[in-house]
């Protein structure tokens, strides 16, 4: 061990140590951090699921699409009949109507303006047709 006692008589304080000692501190915060590590309860990593019953008498039923298509020139075709806009809402209105509704699908051409199939997704929200997408955006994607 060796000791500080300073380099002559001229000075009547001794220095003072400036820097402070990490290696206690250092040594603290191993130990609270491996105490929280323990502490840690372990994690279960599954999800409780309840999950149906297969009942062989009753089969899920497929879901009904109606098809709304778009032509280049703003005609609207349902399920491959031109109709006209007050039918088209009046058919979107039975869609509606229905307390488990049918799915719509909307696919509009590549070349139609954007304000023909906005109307048509307009009427069908304004009426109340909850379950419609849009369907062949793989066309409009640049190559």
């Amino acid at each position: 061990m060796g000791m500080n006692i300073g380099s002559g008589g001229s000075s009547a304080e001794p220095d003072v140590m400036m820097e402070m000692n990490m290696t206690p501190l250092i040594d603290v915060m191993l130990v609270l951090i491996i105490m929280l590590i323990i502490t840690i309860p372990i994690q279960n990593h599954a999800v409780n699921l309840n999950m149906p019953v297969n009942s062989n008498s009753e089969k899920p039923k497929d879901p009904v699409v109606d098809t709304v298509d778009v032509d280049f020139d703003g005609t609207i075709i349902w399920n491959g009949e031109i109709v006209t806009r007050p039918a088209l809402e009046a058919k979107l209105q039975a869609v509606a109507a229905m307390p488990d509704q049918d799915e719509v699908h909307l696919r509009p051409n590549k070349l139609v303006a954007y304000k023909s199939v906005a109307a048509v997704m307009a009427s069908a929200q304004r009426i109340g047709v909850t379950k419609i997408g849009l369907v062949g955006n793989e066309q409009f994607i640049g190559k």
